[in-house]
């Protein structure tokens, strides 16, 4: 399931600033994974950025095997904007059980974000994260790069994940 794209409604004037984001994104090169816990390892991913009018972005995040394309990880959730800032919040979903709320800036087409809330489910698997941070740009060359970093209770803050997209759409 993914979130719809509704043509006809006007994009909310409060999350226009994140206009750049909108349509489908699709990895134009295997991204790159690793932790100090994991064997280095690499996925495909697609990004969908939608709106139905409202003063959020819908977004779904969608990660793959490399070679055998078979569903990894994913994402869902909304992107606000503090009326009157560049204070951006992302409230996500994940299909591990792991609910965060990421706030940061928006500066020019660059998003960076830290975690500010992690709830996970009863039975989610440990060690638990304890800190995310996400660095979203659309560079000059069109293309859109991500960066996540990760903490868990025995693991620092560290680099995890890094990819670029090109629009599919």
């Amino acid at each position: 399931m993914s979130c719809p794209v509704i043509h006809s409604a006007e994009l909310n004037p409060a999350v226009l600033p994140l206009d750049w984001l909108i349509g489908t994104w699709e990895s134009d090169e295997l991204g790159e994974g690793s932790f100090p816990s994991i064997a280095p390892f690499r996925y495909a991913e697609t990004l969908h950025f939608s709106h139905v009018g409202q003063p959020v972005i819908n977004f779904m995040f969608n990660a793959f095997h490399a070679e055998s394309k078979k569903p990894l990880h994913r994402e869902c959730g909304f992107i606000r904007i503090q009326p009157g800032t560049n204070n951006v919040a992302f409230i996500i979903a994940q299909n591990s059980g792991l609910v965060e709320i990421e706030e940061g800036e928006l500066i020019g087409q660059q998003l960076t974000l830290n975690s500010r809330a992690l709830a996970r489910t009863s039975f989610a698997k440990e060690p638990y994260v304890q800190q995310i941070s996400r660095f979203i740009q659309l560079r000059p060359d069109g293309r859109l790069e991500q960066t996540m970093s990760m903490a868990l209770e025995n693991k620092p803050l560290t680099q995890h994940l890094h990819i670029t997209y090109r629009r599919a759409s």
